[in-house]
């Protein structure tokens, strides 16, 4: 399993999971969701490239924690590719920072998430925020994190990932 993720550290000025973690991160999703490992890379950038990532694919001119982009086979096409996951490390430091959450657990939370953007999983209305919330709450509890979305929902902030 961990020869299928590619672990491509490119920025240095987080305070990065090794790839190890990462790769841990990658197979408890395969694990929970019941699914043979699939060749993927997770890429850590900086805020530069996020920047230019999100404004390229999502229109926003602003660096943001986490994109996936999953692999869309041509028709009739097989691979045993599942795609790319960008997190931005001093986006994510930040976030963890102000939002009082343990760094290693947020960070484990934006791959996760980013996991299941690949698998298809989106937060655009409430029913599919609230299946792929269940998920990220099962995959973290199984990793020793706690519930990455604890008091935001009865207060009206929300720290969701933007994938």
């Amino acid at each position: 399993m961990t020869d299928l993720v590619d672990i491509q550290l490119v920025d240095d000025s987080a305070k990065t999971p090794d790839a190890q973690q990462i790769r841990g991160w990658v197979a408890a999703v395969f694990t929970t969701l019941e699914r043979s490992p699939l060749a993927l890379t997770v890429r850590v950038v900086g805020e530069e490239e996020m920047a230019k990532l999100n404004r390229r694919y999502r229109g926003r001119d602003q660096p943001t924690n986490v994109l996936s982009f999953p692999i869309e086979p041509l028709p009739g096409m097989c691979t045993d590719l599942l795609g790319d996951i960008v997190v931005c490390g001093p986006v994510v430091d930040r976030e963890a920072a102000i939002q009082h959450k343990p760094p290693m657990g947020h960070w484990a939370h934006m791959v996760v998430h980013g996991m299941l953007h690949l698998f298809g999983y989106d937060h655009e209305s409430d029913q599919e925020a609230t299946a792929m919330e269940t998920l990220e709450k099962s995959v973290l509890e199984g990793l020793g994190f706690s519930d990455p979305y604890q008091g935001e929902h009865d207060s009206g902030a929300s720290s969701h990932a933007y994938t």
